[in-house]
């Protein structure tokens, strides 16, 4: 049985990527079965590569910042209070080149927490780099690839 549960501003699981904290904030060992919630930070000139899920929507509200999202071929200007929806087998992406952004995502069904559990670290254990072809090995794992 699941049990409610409250949050601060840097509560959940914390990791670091590419320069930017993300937290887990509602997964699979919260409690919950069908649903993750995550902040992410990515840093100004950063980004997000070009990838999609096999089996995964994704949702964002943007919490801070600006940016563009690219859903397959098209090209959208992001900005704080915008909101995303990207359902699965969509090629998506960020580019944020002036602006820090900070996204809320909510992720339908579980598992891309535990991908980040793999590509990226706790705070204070150094970085972890990947090349784009050892990211689409560790990404097959949980149904995602990179472009």
């Amino acid at each position: 049985m699941s049990v409610g549960y409250s949050l601060g501003p840097n509560g959940g699981e914390h990791l670091i990527l590419r320069g930017g904290s993300i937290f887990i904030k509602a997964d699979p060992t919260r409690g919950s079965k069908d649903i993750t919630m995550l902040t992410q930070q990515v840093v100004a000139g950063v980004g997000i590569p070009i990838h999609r899920h096999l089996q995964m929507d994704e949702a964002f509200y943007v919490l801070e910042g600006a940016g563009t999202v690219t859903l397959d071929d098209a090209r959208y200007p992001i900005e704080k209070s915008g909101t995303i929806f990207i359902p699965k087998n969509t090629w998506h992406g960020f580019e944020n080149p002036e602006h820090e952004l900070v996204l809320l995502a909510i992720i339908v069904p579980t598992g891309l927490e535990a991908f980040f559990r793999e590509i990226a670290s706790p705070p204070g254990v150094p970085e972890k780099h990947w090349s784009k072809g050892q990211l689409n090995e560790i990404g097959r794992k949980y149904g995602q690839e990179f472009m």
